[in-house]
């Protein structure tokens, strides 16, 4: 079984900062491409940030320039490092994974709880 955990969410002022660290645990023969969603209230779950199993990577127009993903393959994690944060967003953010399991051909995707993160004063 496959497991993602998220880490490193909270209450930030504006303009802060915070990172969130997703680590993927279980039986995992490979990790494709890894990226954080969020979701607002009243809202769908969106893409933030995506990388690939390579380093390539792709933003949301509302957090480039603002947001940086990175990845440590020997860690099986994924970062994501949000700088000069706004209210617009608070969100519970997830990580999402694209994996392989020994024994399978067919790759899946796999999802964390989430993590809260607030933009305040």
């Amino acid at each position: 079984q496959v497991q993602l955990v998220e880490s490193g969410g909270g209450l930030v002022q504006p303009g802060g900062s915070l990172r969130l660290s997703c680590a993927v645990s279980g039986s995992i023969f490979s990790i494709f491409t890894m990226g954080w969603y969020r979701q607002a209230p009243g809202k769908m779950r969106d893409l933030v940030a995506a990388i690939t199993s390579g380093g390539s990577t792709n933003y949301a127009d509302s957090v480039k320039g603002r947001f940086t993903i990175s990845r440590d393959n020997a860690k099986n994690t994924v970062y994501l490092q949000m700088n000069s944060l706004k209210p617009e967003d608070t969100a519970v953010y997830y990580c999402n994974a694209l994996v392989t399991t020994p024994g399978s051909t067919n790759a899946i995707y796999v999802w964390g709880k989430g993590t809260l993160v607030t933009v305040s004063s």
